[in-house]
């Protein structure tokens, strides 16, 4: 895990003990609490430590809910499950799980709703979450080009481009799923999600080649070691014919 602490301001030297007491005491109080009930004063009988701590540290709440829930999406990780589907399959139930949480749920959607007007909440929301998770999906198209599932992107900002797209389109369907839908994004939705996922990153491979994640006998290998209909619903060979 990354570490969490945030900026240093000027006096006495941080203790990184007490800074992972108040992110703690602060997912405690989301869940008992909330968001709109959630005061720096409770946070800090709940940590252990004084109000003035938290003020040393975080400009206010919004800031000090922002590192907290992040730390919770910071525990994401993509080990390789053989295949992009299943990798993809994987770090998306991660995702959901997290989401599914009180203190994330709680948390993400108040701190969201405060960044429409506050640029620099927003900006550190970015920084803390968005920008640091980027960081798997690098992961797994670099380990999906290895396996010659998707072809290299020599153009730096064409592959930038296609990352950004990439996690929009992975945070941007799971977040409406649970959070605004509060559907259940279980293994059922997930496989479906993957497959219209793998369907657009189709256009990418190179010609003739089966769609990312699907062999050439135009199925797919799950996480659970299950072969499946790729996301064009044939086989390789029914394509080309």
């Amino acid at each position: 895990m990354q570490s969490r602490t945030p900026a240093a301001r000027a006096g006495r030297p941080r203790s990184a003990a007490a800074d992972a007491a108040i992110l703690a005491a602060t997912r405690a109080a989301l869940v008992e609490l909330g968001w709109s009930r959630l005061t720096l004063g409770d946070v800090a009988t709940r940590a252990g430590v004084a109000k003035t701590t938290l003020y040393r540290r975080w400009a206010g709440k919004n800031e000090l809910v922002v590192d907290a829930v992040a730390e919770l999406f910071d525990e994401l990780r993509l080990p390789d499950r053989g295949s992009l589907a299943a990798d993809i399959e994987g770090v998306v139930l991660q995702f959901a799980a997290i989401l599914a949480r009180p203190e994330a749920r709680s948390g993400l959607m108040a701190v969201v709703a405060e960044s429409t007007r506050d640029d620099a909440l927003r900006e550190r929301i970015r920084a803390s979450i968005v920008d640091r998770q980027k960081c798997l999906v690098l992961e797994g198209r670099a380990r999906a080009q290895a396996r010659g599932e998707l072809p290299p992107e020599p153009d730096p900002e064409e592959a930038t481009r296609t990352v950004d797209l990439i996690f929009d389109m992975v945070a941007g369907a799971v977040v409406h799923r649970t959070l605004v839908s509060a559907e259940p994004a279980d293994e059922e939705w997930v496989r479906s999600f993957t497959r219209v996922l793998l369907t657009g990153l189709a256009s990418s491979v190179r010609p003739g080649a089966p769609p990312p994640g699907e062999s050439e006998d135009g199925l797919v290998e799950t996480g659970a070691g299950v072969r499946e209909p790729g996301p064009q619903g044939h086989s390789s060979q029914e394509r080309e014919g």
